[in-house]
């Protein structure tokens, strides 16, 4: 079951105090820590937006953006629209209530996207789904900021996390009917897809990760030249 599939409409009202509880404001810092590296953007694509206080802090950062916001959780719009209702306005911000997995963007609409704390609802083939399902859509030289829950390399951090992932993931399955169970490896993904990180910030001992991406032009390259079964000529070849 992906995010889709699970129903964070009734998570809608409480989610920020829920975090709050959990984390204090680490959450909301390891969203926002990068947000400001998308200031000269002309579109931006957020997924998985939820409550909205992305949606509020970009469209002022960036005031010359347009921002697409996808979320699967229509109760979840419905809150974020309301933080944003000028910026609905005048057409700066639009929502659209979709499953991800089978959302396709504009070709070539966006210079960024946005995912925060949004791939760890999906399993590995999921995570990779999205991300070549972006590829596309992308602009040269697009940025993909990324949130996320990660875990640290070794010792107490390491125990911490896994404990607080197990437990998380179990609360989400109740009150979501979330099936994941288990923190997919999304920034090795991004990786092999061609994106190089850029910046990192760890919050609460590594357990919470913020970072900026960039697409590495030769690695797309080769990984679209591969997909399209082209291959790079022998030696043979090139010479006779």
């Amino acid at each position: 079951m992906n995010r889709a599939s699970a129903d964070f409409g009734p998570l809608a009202r409480w989610y920020s105090i829920l975090e709050f509880i959990a984390f204090g404001r680490d959450l909301e810092r390891a969203r926002f820590e990068f947000l400001s590296r998308l200031s000269g953007s002309r579109d931006v694509l957020l997924l998985g937006e939820g409550d909205g206080r992305c949606a509020e802090r970009l469209a002022k950062l960036a005031p010359g953006a347009r921002i697409l916001c996808v979320d699967s959780s229509q109760r979840m719009i419905e809150r974020a629209s309301r933080r944003v209702v000028g910026d609905i306005s005048s057409g700066r911000v639009t929502f659209k209530c979709a499953d991800v997995l089978s959302f396709t963007p504009e070709f070539g609409r966006f210079d960024a996207v946005v995912t925060l704390f949004f791939l760890d609802c999906f399993e590995d083939a999921g995570v990779a789904s999205i991300v070549a399902r972006m590829d596309a859509a992308l602009r040269p030289g697009a940025l993909w900021l990324f949130a996320d829950f990660a875990l640290p390399k070794r010792g107490m951090p390491l125990l911490r996390a896994r404990i607080w992932l197990k437990v998380l993931y179990a609360f989400f399955r109740l009150s979501t009917g979330l099936r994941v169970s288990k923190l997919p490896p999304s920034e090795n993904i991004l990786t092999r897809a061609g994106w190089r990180q850029i910046e990192c910030r760890d919050f609460q001992w590594g357990m919470i990760r913020s970072a900026v991406y960039c697409r590495h032009p030769e690695m797309v390259k080769a990984r679209r030249s591969h997909e399209n079964g082209q291959r790079s000529p022998s030696r043979r070849e090139r010479f006779g």
